[in-house]
């Protein structure tokens, strides 16, 4: 029989426990450091506020690497006020503008990258989408695209003619809060369609908004992803650990059985024989999986995987299922007000 409100009490009663637990510590995800003009997933933090961050992180926490947050965990024993710092994807600006304010500060982070990026005469599909997208100026009215054998239409009306003045106020909108006929629900409308895709259906959906747009397939320096070369040099040195984040980052879930053990197996392989050394960490694109992703993760070799799940890690949480809390442009005070609020629960 089942007792009402048990299950809000178990909830009340884990939390309690998480709170007053000896072993527990963070983990943050960041993006990317830089200046972005449209940040529509609040990707970017700029060095200024990285650097303010960094500053919080060394006088008021324990920052560890992952390897030896993952370690202390299994031991149940993390340091008190533990924190470890993580960046998804692998975009250029990690080495560039990350890891010289990392340095500064002795401050150990892993970096986690989708090999299938690495070099690639293209943004990652999300930028893209917003290039194409989001910048003032008149699409067509309509638009129509096949995707894997279903029509999907649009109407954008008003949303067709988009101002520099709508430009400037999604320049502090995030794209799944964004008002119902605007320019910027229209682009989420879309990448919504476009998430559970395999690479080839996105990549041909892509080109076919690049001719409707009447766009160029430009790669914007800005938003470039990390070189082979760039790859090594963000390795170099006992700071930085490079993990991985699949080769094509797919919402996996969507994907078969087949397909995500070939995506997480191939992005490790890739990068440890780019590095020349063993690749024991990973993350989940999207922060999305199932109980089999996880368990693809464990038996291709990794000692850990990360989620995107907003918690602490303590002594009951997964090594395969690690959550962590993603970091937005708040500058020192703000992050340190969000600190406390996360190892108080």
């Amino acid at each position: 029989m089942k007792i009402l409100g048990s299950d809000k009490l178990q909830r009340t009663i884990q939390r309690l426990q998480k709170n007053f637990a000896s072993s527990k510590g963070l983990i943050l995800m960041y993006h990317r450091v830089a200046e972005a003009e449209l940040d529509p997933w609040s990707l970017c933090v700029t060095s200024q506020h990285f650097a303010e961050q960094l500053e919080v992180l060394q006088k008021k926490t324990n920052p560890i690497s992952l390897k030896q947050f993952v370690q202390a965990h299994q031991d149940g024993k993390i340091p008190d006020r533990a924190v470890v710092v993580t960046f998804d994807d692998g975009y250029a600006d990690n080495l560039h503008y990350a890891k010289p304010i990392l340095e500064r500060y002795s401050i150990p982070a892993t970096v986690f990258v989708s090999t299938g990026y690495i070099g690639k005469e293209r943004e990652f599909w999300w930028d893209e989408l917003e290039r194409l997208l989001l910048r003032p100026g008149k699409l067509p009215e309509k638009l129509s695209l096949n995707i894997s054998g279903s029509l999907y239409h649009w109407e954008l009306g008003q949303a067709a003619n988009y101002t520099e003045q709508d430009y400037q106020s999604d320049r502090i909108c995030k794209a799944w809060e964004a008002k119902p006929g605007s320019r910027m629900s229209f682009y989420y409308s879309i990448w919504e369609v476009l998430l559970p895709l395999p690479e080839r259906e996105c990549l041909k959906a892509l080109d076919e908004l690049v001719i409707w747009a009447n766009a160029e397939s430009t790669l914007r320096k800005t938003h470039r992803s990390l070189l082979p070369e760039e790859i090594c040099a963000l390795g170099q040195g006992k700071l930085v650990e490079i993990g991985a984040h699949t080769v094509t980052h797919p919402f996996l879930s969507a994907q078969s059985t087949e397909l995500q053990r070939q995506e997480i197996q191939q992005s490790k392989a890739a990068l440890e024989e780019m590095l020349n050394r063993p690749v024991t960490s990973f993350s989940y694109p999207f922060g999305n999986y199932t109980t089999k992703t996880a368990e693809l993760a464990r038996t291709v070799g990794f000692d850990c995987a990360c989620t995107t799940t907003k918690d602490i890690v303590w002594q009951q949480s997964d090594s395969f299922q690690l959550p962590r809390f993603g970091i937005e442009n708040w500058n020192g005070e703000e992050f340190a007000k969000q600190l406390s609020r996360w190892f108080h629960g």
